[in-house]
């Protein structure tokens, strides 16, 4: 197993250049992930050998590197922990690839990554069945994303769609109860305590759902917020109504 000096690279793009996850936990989440193009792992001698402590490595190729390194890769933002690791892209999965949806969670034109990678590690904490999103207006897997999700994006399957109003009829037709949520909505989220299947869809945060999307929820529900503060971030908002809509579930 070689172990070569690897050239910083201080011109990357993450959004166009090749995909790198960083962090030991997102990193260790991609490694054990057996539908994951792993291509180069890139490691201090002591993330290594912590990597090491928590699983098998594969036959990923090794490059031993340093923590400046990594810096001028991935930019002085990204906190690593001292181990990258250059991947493909998650493979993503069709509505037809899972027979038993029973919690999804929907994103409506969501960009940023790292409202995406912290609604997926929500989803994956809520034990939602997929994550869909938009091929459009939805952002490219990248290192940001990844780490939000805190190795989600390798555990809950990612379904993106090409056109979301058919999808919403498709999941409807499996028998789920599709949610929308809506701050200027005039119902508030109750505790659900029914088993019946449902889909959670999320609009982006100043937009929120589409005039099209709204009209195929089942309900439209808002989240009563008593401060005076009334607007959430979308990933805190879509935690809490995660929470609101399976807390009294029992299944």
């Amino acid at each position: 197993m070689s172990r070569n000096k690897f050239p910083p690279k201080p011109k990357y793009d993450p959004d166009a250049g090749p995909v790198y996850l960083y962090g030991l936990h997102t990193v260790r989440a991609a490694l054990d992930n057996p539908g994951r193009v792993k291509k180069a792992l890139l490691a201090t001698p002591n993330a290594l050998n912590r990597l090491k402590e928590t699983g098998d490595i594969g036959k990923v190729p090794i490059s031993e590197t340093t923590p400046k390194e990594l810096d001028r890769l991935l930019g002085g933002e990204a906190v690593h922990q001292g181990v990258a690791l250059e991947v493909d892209p998650v493979s993503r999965f069709g509505l037809k690839d899972i027979a038993d949806l029973k919690l999804v969670v929907v994103l409506d034109q969501l960009t940023d990554p790292h409202n995406v990678g912290a609604i997926l590690r929500t989803a994956c904490a809520f034990g939602a069945d997929a994550v869909i999103t938009t091929a459009r207006h939805s952002p490219r897997e990248t290192g940001v994303m990844a780490k939000a999700a805190s190795g989600a994006l390798d555990l809950v399957p990612m379904i993106e769609v090409r056109n979301l109003a058919d999808t919403l009829e498709n999941l409807k037709q499996r028998g789920m109860l599709v949610l929308g949520f809506d701050s200027e909505a005039e119902a508030p989220i109750r505790p659900r305590t029914d088993a019946v299947p449902l889909a959670v869809v999320m609009g982006a945060e100043g937009k929120g759902l589409r005039q099209r999307t709204r009209e195929l929820c089942d309900e439209m529900v808002r989240l009563d917020m008593p401060g005076p503060i009334k607007s959430l971030n979308v990933s805190n908002a879509a935690a809490i109504a995660l929470f609101a809509a399976t807390a009294g579930r029992t299944a």
